[in-house]
């Protein structure tokens, strides 16, 4: 499992790392991409317990 986690960090330290992360922080402060992350949250935990598509 270490290496996993020193291959991610590898690549977080890298250019193309750099850029996705600078991208990713972008995305998040964009208002429409907030929305639909908070509603893909809801719409999963609305699921669970509430007769969803294992409760039939």
């Amino acid at each position: 499992m270490a290496s996993l986690f020193s291959k991610i960090s590898s690549f977080a330290r890298s250019p193309q790392g750099r850029r996705a992360i600078e991208q990713a922080k972008q995305a998040a402060k964009d208002p429409r991409r907030k929305q639909q992350a908070k509603d893909a949250f809801d719409k999963l935990r609305g699921g669970k317990g509430k007769g969803g598509p294992a409760g039939h």
